[in-house]
């Protein structure tokens, strides 16, 4: 049974047993209410006539004496008022027959009583003398005779009421008890059923909580919470598991992938380092140097040691990190074999604080900048063309500058590059480069130091272009330690 089902079943069916206790408790004192009215009623009303048959026999006495209009209106209107008790209690029902019986001739008392009196009025204007006095006698005795009589109904509707109300409070007391317990008894049910409901959402969060807390910290494997699926926590638990069990594949696939990429990259890697005998280039290398150096060629043979250089560092392993000495060392060997090209439209201009050199970089970082330098910047220019390389220590890092008086670059490239975008206008001319775009240098030097925002480039079209490299200083070697060993 689902949550939603169960609140719909479980809530109705309090409401209705305390719906239900209330009910009987309020019709039972509803019923005793209602029997105490109709004989509290009686009772007054007996009380009433016998006090308004005396008031009446006292406003007729206060007439027989002044015979004024005032007196005579006012025992008119306590005649009338006896009247109306005596109706009331004709529209007085019973259950009791000899209470019935002796009320009838309580009202036939009461008739008496006021034909007496209207008697005693017309003896009074006919005869004109004491003869009414017979008459008011008379009236005095059925007047005392009510007193009485109402007194002996009072005490009658009393002893036939108790037993009744003895009764009445006798279940009344049963049902109080009865209402006592189903209030306790579905107060614990209540209880029951809140703690049933609460364990059956709480227990099923903790567990999803845990095995998400699980996974959160690296554990896969951690198995998911079985949960029975009648409800919405089971259905909550099985994509959970299938949730799981795909994040499981996706990892996989992933770490697949770059298994893939990383001997992809390294046979590609292996297969250009064996494009060519190291040894054999090196050693050719060498003679031609030393030949060139015996026939008088100076410069060629310079120029030569700078290519086998060159050549030498670029076929160490890209995964080694180097110092920054050896990548300037490296850019002007770079150099020295491009100006062989370029000749007097270059100058290479340098400003380098020696104590920032000791700081590690990833290997092959200035000279794919310079190559960009050379195919993209100055290339086009005759004469007067310059590149400077300024290398300073600032408060906790190393600021590396390349710039050059080219042609600069759009806003749009500037933007491509530093947010790693392809970049068709930049790429590499075939055989003039190492492979490595600006793009592989900046991504590499962001993974190599584990920061963003390293790399900043100035540029405006005609006006040149600066790139800004800035190094973390923490990762300075110490004395003599070959980069290789810090790895």
């Amino acid at each position: 049974m689902n949550i939603r089902r169960m609140l719909f079943i479980v809530i109705p069916v309090l409401f209705i047993l305390n719906n239900a206790v209330a009910y009987f408790i309020f019709e039972s004192g509803r019923t005793v209410q209602q029997s105490y009215n109709v004989m509290l009623d009686r009772v007054l009303l007996y009380k009433q006539i016998a006090g308004q048959t005396q008031g009446n026999l006292h406003a007729l006495n206060v007439y027989l004496m002044d015979r004024t209009e005032n007196s005579r209106k006012t025992y008119i209107g306590q005649r009338d008022e006896l009247n109306h008790l005596r109706e009331s209690l004709s529209a007085q029902k019973t259950t009791n027959t000899t209470t019935d019986l002796r009320v009838r001739s309580y009202r036939n008392m009461i008739d008496t009583f006021i034909g007496q009196e209207a008697g005693v009025i017309e003896a009074l204007n006919s005869q004109g003398s004491l003869t009414y006095a017979a008459f008011y006698e008379e009236a005095e005795q059925t007047a005392a005779f009510i007193q009485d009589e109402g007194h002996h109904l009072i005490d009658l509707e009393l002893s036939y009421y108790q037993p009744f109300y003895r009764q009445i409070l006798i279940q009344t007391e049963v049902m109080n008890h009865w209402g006592v317990a189903i209030f306790i008894l579905n107060t614990l049910i209540s209880v029951l059923f809140a703690y049933w409901i609460s364990l059956g959402i709480t227990r099923p969060i903790k567990q999803l909580a845990l095995t998400a807390q699980q996974i959160s910290d690296g554990n896969l494997q951690a198995p998911p919470p079985q949960i029975s699926e009648r409800n919405e926590f089971g259905m909550l638990s099985k994509a959970f598991g299938r949730m799981q069990d795909n994040l499981k594949e996706l990892i996989m696939k992933e770490k697949e992938s770059l298994e893939k990429d990383k001997l992809v990259k390294e046979l590609e890697l292996e297969v250009l380092q064996n494009q060519i005998n190291p040894h054999f280039l090196f050693n050719s290398l060498n003679v031609i140097s030393k030949l060139a150096l015996l026939e008088g060629a100076e410069k060629t043979s310079d120029l030569t040691v700078s290519m086998s250089n060159l050549l030498r560092y670029n076929l160490r392993k890209l995964d080694r990190p180097v110092t920054l000495r050896d990548e300037v060392e490296h850019a002007k060997e770079y150099f020295t074999i491009q100006q062989a090209r370029f000749r007097d439209r270059i100058q290479f201009v340098t400003d380098i604080d020696e104590s920032g050199l000791g700081v590690f970089v990833p290997m092959l970082t200035l000279q794919p900048i310079l190559e960009n330098v050379f195919v993209h910047g100055i290339e086009g220019m005759e004469e007067g063309a310059e590149i400077k390389l300024v290398i300073a220590c600032g408060p906790g890092e190393v600021r590396v500058a390349i710039s050059d008086n080219g042609i600069g670059m759009s806003e749009e490239v500037r933007e491509s590059l530093l947010h790693f975008e392809s970049e068709p206008l930049l790429g590499q001319e075939k055989g003039q480069s190492t492979g490595l775009g600006t793009r592989n240098v900046f991504k590499r030097l962001e993974l190599f130091y584990g920061r963003r925002n390293l790399v900043d480039i100035h540029s405006e079209p005609g006006r040149g272009t600066t790139v800004l490299i800035r190094m973390p200083a923490a990762g300075k070697e110490d004395g003599d330690v070959s980069p290789t060993d810090r790895r």
